[in-house]
């Protein structure tokens, strides 16, 4: 199949061009899969170390308001009491629905049960806060409720630390992977662009010389060139105008310069003639191969 210098060119970018394409997409993926699992590890388990903090604070102001009634004889807030246990049921609902580690979901519903159930004695508490058997249920429930938490907390901080470990290795292989892929690229790439290169450089370098030959009056220089792309016909025609150019100079009258002093005039501005006429026959064919060089 012939290919043109052009079309061979144009092969090479688009070669150079999804080579580096994949190398992209390659980098891109992997940028992707890191992310996702980095952002999974936030979106997650970070999410339920936050929930779990903020439920231990509301049951720590609802155990400093039943001992602050209990020690003051105060009345209860009861408006501070029900804003916290409403937050606790807003709070344990989405940590129920961010489930991501295995039994998560059953201390989620244990946690969420003992909050009911130390609801239903802050009722009490209200109605006869000066009851210590009250107060000694509360304090069970909530020393009870801290420990789950503190247990959910823990559970989502290993599972963070496991997966951190996770996208550690993950990142580690993608560079070596991009690393490895990057070097054949490039490697490639190189290998590439010096054959490519050299292929020009060569025949480039051939055209040169030949066509200074030609200007020294070497007109026996040839060019051979391999293929059948625009060099080929180049050489093709590179030859046949330096045939033709041997050929006048064989058939071009040798004069003794000397001589032709000793002629007449006339002699003299016939043969010039004659000579300037040769070179415009030779100039209007140098001027025609040229023209269908290019042509081509």
């Amino acid at each position: 199949m012939k290919l043109s210098i052009r079309t061979k060119f144009s092969l090479g970018m688009v070669f150079i061009f999804i080579i580096i394409l994949g190398l992209l997409g390659f980098s891109a993926f992997s940028l992707v899969k890191l992310s996702r699992k980095t952002g999974a590890i936030l979106s997650e388990n970070h999410v339920s170390v936050v929930y779990a903090r903020e439920m231990t604070e509301n049951l720590m102001l609802l155990n400093k308001e039943m001992y602050h009634c209990y020690i003051t004889s105060q009345a209860p807030d009861t408006i501070l009491i029900k804003n916290e246990f409403d937050q606790l049921d807003k709070t344990i609902q989405a940590e129920l629905s961010n489930i991501t580690e295995a039994g998560e979901d059953k201390l989620a519903a244990t946690i969420q049960q003992g909050i009911n159930d130390h609801k239903a004695v802050f009722r009490q508490f209200i109605q006869s806060p000066k009851q210590v058997d009250i107060i000694q249920k509360l304090q069970n429930r909530f020393d009870m409720l801290t420990q789950q938490l503190a247990l959910l907390s823990q559970m989502n901080e290993k599972a963070i630390e496991v997966k951190t470990m996770d996208a550690k290795v993950s990142s580690k292989n993608a560079l070596t992977q991009l690393s490895v892929i990057g070097t054949l690229c490039f490697l490639i790439s190189l290998s590439f662009i010096y054959s490519f290169a050299s292929y020009f450089n060569e025949r480039f370098f051939q055209l040169y010389n030949g066509i200074k030959e030609i200007v020294s009056s070497n007109f026996g220089q040839r060019l051979y060139f391999d293929g059948k792309d625009e060099f080929y016909e180049i050489s093709l025609l590179f030859n046949q105008m330096a045939e033709k150019l041997e050929g006048t100079n064989l058939k071009k009258p040798l004069y003794d310069f000397g001589e032709l002093e000793n002629d007449d005039r006339n002699e003299d501005l016939e043969k010039l003639k004659s000579l300037l006429t040769k070179m415009k026959t030779l100039e209007s064919q140098v001027t025609g191969v040229i023209s269908k060089a290019d042509k081509k």
